[in-house]
């Protein structure tokens, strides 16, 4: 039963039209089996998608594609499987087939977290961030393990020991980028990557609108962290729209090239977001899978905020006066060692000092440039 189900997510047809012809042969095995004056009789394919769908070369490939499943040990979840993504399943153009490395949880609340291939600073740490915030509370973090911004969502919720699920663009047997081996490994055994592509698909350019698709579509939510006027990022906030989903973005820079994205997002109505607590109460999901103690936590955190100010000082033993105002300052953005002179009023010999000690007490790193960056932003949560 299972090899009709792999023939029709290896047709080259759309995901909509694969779903209108299982609602018109109710199981695979009848489209496998149709005739071709049955297929013509359908008004929404083409002639060439049918000779596709009858073409004999498509089904011989068949045991190839599921001997390579079974090599890379994937689960095969179908949209019919008590397992598929219920939230997924809502949407108007679901994958007829997931192939799932990891495990799924099908009633699970998720939130994305997506953004640019080349951000910032600021965009990298903020987005996991929120994500291992998000991760403490149960919420699952959905991304695309693209460079940048999709990266270190995934991180953020590994860091929380919390699940995230990362959706391909290719095949399983293709990392891309080649760079996120381990982090991918790291993903499935904490979460599940999933794929409606077979194994050998390469990551060409139309697959990844359609992988975006399946990101919103996995999600009560959607968070662009940061995004260009043009971007993937933006077709994921296109889809959760049509989805019925929300839409959170980050402000930025009104000058950065990374922020024209996120704030006309901001601008044609969605959600300012600057602190979880606008996700959190947007959707009213305060305790999920956390359990009480999640929840508990969660609200000590808050209080502890909102006591003590932007992180918490307490927490930090044995600086100097001089040793904290520097830490306060790095909390908000990297910062060049001149910046740091001028709103300090110490002589950059003495910042030199200063930042050498905490260099040693493994609180901060420095960066090309003479660039001073917090180096564990978690500490301070």
């Amino acid at each position: 039963m299972m090899e009709y189900w792999v023939w029709l997510s290896s047709l080259s047809i759309s995901p909509r039209n694969r779903i209108k012809l299982l609602n018109c042969f109710k199981d695979p095995k009848n489209i496998w089996e149709a005739s071709k004056a049955d297929l013509q009789e359908l008004d929404f394919i083409s002639e060439a998608t049918v000779n596709r769908i009858i073409d004999k070369k498509h089904k011989d490939k068949v045991s190839g594609y599921i001997k390579s499943i079974t090599e890379l040990g994937l689960e095969i979840i179908t949209i019919e499987d008590d397992k598929y993504p219920c939230y997924l399943k809502s949407i108007y153009d679901p994958p007829v087939v997931l192939y799932v490395k990891g495990t799924i949880v099908p009633d699970e609340n998720a939130i994305a977290i997506v953004g640019s291939r080349n951000a910032t600073f600021y965009g990298n740490e903020i987005a996991e961030e929120f994500s291992f915030r998000l991760a403490c509370m149960g919420i699952a973090i959905v991304s695309g393990m693209a460079r940048g911004i999709d990266s270190s969502a995934h991180k953020g919720a590994l860091k929380a020991r919390g699940r995230t699920i990362a959706v391909l663009g290719c095949g399983h047997d293709i990392v891309y980028p080649a760079e996120n081996k381990k982090l991918m490994e790291e993903i499935s055994n904490n979460g599940a990557v999933i794929s409606e592509f077979l194994p050998g698909t390469q990551p060409i350019a139309m697959n990844f609108p359609l992988r975006n698709r399946i990101i919103s579509g996995l999600s009560i939510g959607t968070m662009i962290v940061e995004a260009a006027e043009k971007s993937g990022s933006l077709i994921t906030a296109e889809y959760a729209i049509e989805q019925g989903r929300e839409v959170f973005a980050v402000p930025g820079n009104i000058n950065s090239i990374n922020s024209r994205g996120t704030n006309k997002l901001i601008k044609d109505g969605a959600k300012i977001t600057t602190c979880i607590e606008d996700i959190l109460e947007e959707l009213n999901i305060y305790n999920i899978n956390a359990g009480l103690a999640g929840k508990n936590n969660y609200d000590e955190r808050k209080e502890n905020k909102e006591n003590r100010g932007l992180f918490d000082k307490t927490s930090i033993k044995g600086l100097s006066p001089e040793e904290l105002q520097i830490v306060e300052l790095l909390m908000y953005e990297p910062t060049h060692i001149d910046i740091l002179v001028n709103k300090t009023g110490y002589s950059i010999e003495r910042i030199n000092t200063v930042m050498t000690m905490l260099e040693l007490k493994g609180i901060v790193e420095q960066l090309p440039g003479k660039i001073f960056k917090i180096k564990n932003a978690f500490q301070f949560i």
